[in-house]
């Protein structure tokens, strides 16, 4: 996921494109990505899972103490995911809101579908548009999840020491190329400019999809909840 020149990534993707041992190689993989095929969220959880400690998942659970249902482990990673997978595929502005909506509907599995549909389409575009996902440095992807961390978690408080600290330990947990140096210095920057009122006008109040896409998402959800059963 994070070097995606590497000579693993590229016979990954040789995997993918042939029919049959592509379809095998999907069955069997548990962390997805076969293929370039976009790491669907329950993917990115297993892959984080099993690269975390003890420390590191007692930072998740710390986390959901101070902040309630808002820090569950479960929406820190959400934020995660859209970051690391989303980066060059989504607008800043469009995982801000999605995640501000979950924030009060509580409703991830909603969310990740819509997620999916939008990164889908854009790959999509790009690929009929013969245009190049642009490549984001795994810092700026760790940006961009504590921001998303910040709406979804915190809203409009302030980042407390304690808070600090929780936060780099977890995303230097799934962001590990980082080095835990930045991703420090990367959470000390943002708690410094929530205190001095700076990110403000990054945050705006949750905006509800249209209709049609409401109806289309839970078609969607109900189509997988049915393979789910069988």
């Amino acid at each position: 996921m994070e070097d995606t020149n590497s000579i693993g990534s590229f016979a990954n993707r040789v995997v993918g494109a042939l029919p049959l041992v592509g379809l095998v190689a999907r069955i069997f993989s548990d962390e997805g990505g076969v293929g370039g095929d976009i790491i669907d969220f329950a993917e990115f959880r297993r892959r984080v899972g099993k690269k975390c400690n003890v420390n590191d998942s007692r930072a998740f659970y710390e986390f959901q103490d101070r902040r309630g249902r808002a820090g569950d482990p479960l929406y820190v990673l959400m934020c995660c995911w859209l970051a690391a997978l989303g980066a060059g595929l989504l607008k800043s502005e469009e995982i801000l809101e999605g995640v501000a909506r979950l924030r009060l509907s509580n409703d991830i599995e909603f969310e990740e579908e819509n997620f999916l549909s939008l990164m889908n389409e854009a790959k999509e575009r790009r690929t009929k548009l013969k245009v190049v996902t642009p490549t984001i440095p795994m810092e700026i992807r760790a940006e961009k999840a504590l921001e998303a961390i910040y709406v979804c978690c915190f809203w409009k408080d302030p980042i407390e020491e304690e808070d600090e600290r929780l936060l780099s330990i977890i995303l230097s947990a799934v962001f590990p190329s980082v080095g835990q140096s930045e991703i420090k210095k990367i959470v000390k920057d943002k708690a410094r400019k929530v205190a001095e009122g700076g990110d403000d006008d990054r945050i705006s109040e949750p905006v509800p999809l249209s209709k049609e896409a409401v109806e289309m998402q839970m078609k969607d959800l109900q189509f997988l909840r049915q393979n789910r059963d069988t």
